[in-house]
């Protein structure tokens, strides 16, 4: 994800979360934290026919990573493309010598949920209030040893 993808991210964002819609400046600050040598981000967007199709981001610090944000289109959903995303998130992990990675999932998204499971996250725990303003909890998961849950993965094509 470069700079000129905020608009269209934002225009996704606001799509697919209207309650609780990361701001420009969210993911101005985001960025300003994926290049250069002392990275700690990763983020990337999908593209489609020219348009955003999906776009995700990982924070890394002291071995830990954080599944920052992943969206995909809802004309995207059940393609696989929320997988790609993923892999690619666990991928810049591994590179950020992650030994494991956090991420915070809406209880109410079972879909995502299922997702994460797929790849070796397990519930750890509950954050109640934790997106608001709508007040729904978060479903804390953990995947301990990133690498691992890439083994077999096949190779995908998303820009960073």
């Amino acid at each position: 994800m470069r700079w000129w993808d905020i608009d269209p991210v934002l225009e996704l964002e606001r799509e697919l979360f209207p309650e609780d819609a990361w701001s420009r400046g969210m993911f101005w600050s985001e960025l300003a934290h994926a290049r250069g040598p002392e990275a700690t981000r990763r983020y990337l967007v999908a593209e489609l026919d020219g348009r955003i199709a999906g776009y995700a981001g990982l924070a890394a610090s002291g071995g830990v990573g954080d599944v920052q944000t992943i969206a995909v289109a809802r004309d995207q959903w059940g393609t696989g493309l929320g997988s790609r995303l993923l892999t690619e998130l666990l991928r810049a992990a591994t590179a950020f010598e992650c030994a494991e990675v956090l991420l915070e999932c809406r209880v109410d998204n079972v879909r995502a949920q299922k997702l994460y499971e797929r790849f070796g996250f397990e519930p750890i725990g509950f954050r109640r209030g934790y997106y608001q303003p709508g007040n729904v909890d978060a479903l804390v998961m953990r995947l301990t040893d990133p690498a691992t849950s890439l083994n077999g993965v096949q190779g995908t094509e998303i820009n960073g």
